[in-house]
């Protein structure tokens, strides 16, 4: 989990656009996150597996 000073200091407009850090918003990871969500890998998958996100579910084949 990231620090709240961290998550303040990525919210921030950055100098140069290459150095803008996208965090999850729900627990402020920075590795393995989805754009399309705005989300990490982690909390992506709990949500899914829950039925949170929309038009998501487990596959099955």
């Amino acid at each position: 989990m990231a620090t709240t000073a961290q998550i303040a200091k990525s919210k921030r407009k950055p100098k140069f656009s290459s150095r803008l850090v996208r965090r999850c918003w729900r627990c402020g990871r920075k590795r393995g996150y989805m754009r399309d969500f705005e989300l990490c890998r982690i909390c992506f998958r709990e949500l899914a597996n829950v039925g949170e996100i929309p038009g998501i579910r487990k596959a099955s084949w």
